[in-house]
């Protein structure tokens, strides 16, 4: 579903949002996309355990979770943050997987950084047994092909699509997907030039930029700035924006209209990559540094 964005926008631009975030209430956005072939390849190598890897907060072990629990797949998040295993009923995220039926493997965050090596994979089959393994935010090639399916037939009207980027898994499948006249943007929600290899692993085409301008910092990052464009945003168009993916994209387009980026006339097109459930572990963050919090219902 695509929503236009009420506000009067300079020089005829005209800006809608596709609401990526309302597909499924727990496989939110871009997690539904890319887990949708993961899951069919599991079924197909007849195996029954997922694994995959996160953060604190992360919206993919959320969803790889229920998509668990709702598939009949048992599941096993390896966590970044060792210090995590103690506070899994403090932290929303961690708690919803577990309800879910999620296995936890906590390990530090020097351990973490060797997850693709083949020594902790094998430490990992040695403990859990044979495994269907899902990268770290979902991204592979059938997570770019699930994500090919975000752009539809009504969308050739936009000239330009923006998404952000984690991993580059949804800016791949929105690039393979676009049409010639079309224009992918991409915002990273993390600092590093790393991204333009990793999306050229997957994408097929040439009709698509990085906008590095907007991480905030890095991820995880935010400012009082940022928290206060997400509630204004709400406000005024009933769409919540996540502080981690999709609200950095928003601020970051809306600056550039306002820094007459894009021609005349211009036809944009905002993906919504969903991850509003994390938005409940950021704001006890938020209110532990005592900055306002997000005011949004999710």
């Amino acid at each position: 579903m695509n929503q236009k964005i009420d506000i009067e926008f300079p020089h005829f631009i005209s800006v809608d949002i596709k609401r990526e975030d309302l597909i499924h209430p727990f496989i939110s956005g871009n997690k539904f996309r890319k887990l949708k072939y993961n899951l069919v390849q599991a079924k197909k190598e007849n195996q029954d355990t997922l694994i995959t890897f996160g953060g604190a907060y992360s919206n993919h072990i959320a969803a790889a979770a229920y998509a668990g629990k709702e598939y009949g797949f048992k599941t096993i998040g390896v966590i970044r943050g060792d210090e995590l295993e103690s506070k899994v009923l403090e932290n929303p995220t961690l708690k919803f997987a577990q309800e879910c039926g999620m296995q936890f493997e906590f390990v530090t965050r020097e351990e973490y950084r060797h997850k693709t090596e083949v020594f902790f994979l094998e430490n990992l089959k040695q403990k859990y047994g044979d495994f269907y393994l899902v990268p770290e935010g979902g991204t592979n090639e059938f997570a770019v092909k699930g994500c090919e399916e975000i752009l539809t037939k009504e969308d050739s009207q936009y000239d330009f699509v923006c998404t952000a980027v984690g991993t580059g898994g949804t800016i791949s499948g929105i690039i393979n997907s676009s049409l010639p006249h079309q224009k992918v943007l991409g915002f990273p929600a993390l600092k590093g030039d790393f991204l333009n290899d990793e999306i050229r692993k997957f994408a097929h085409k040439d009709n698509w930029e990085l906008i590095t301008d907007y991480h905030f910092g890095g991820y995880g990052k935010v400012s009082s700035e940022l928290i206060e464009f997400i509630n204004q945003f709400y406000v005024v168009n009933q769409v919540p924006l996540d502080p981690i993916y999709t609200g950095k994209m928003v601020f970051g387009v809306m600056d550039l209209i306002n820094k007459n980026y894009f021609p005349e006339h211009s036809k944009i097109l905002l993906i919504h990559t969903g991850g509003l459930q994390g938005i409940k572990g950021m704001n006890i963050n938020l209110k532990n540094k005592h900055l306002p919090i997000i005011n949004i219902d999710v």
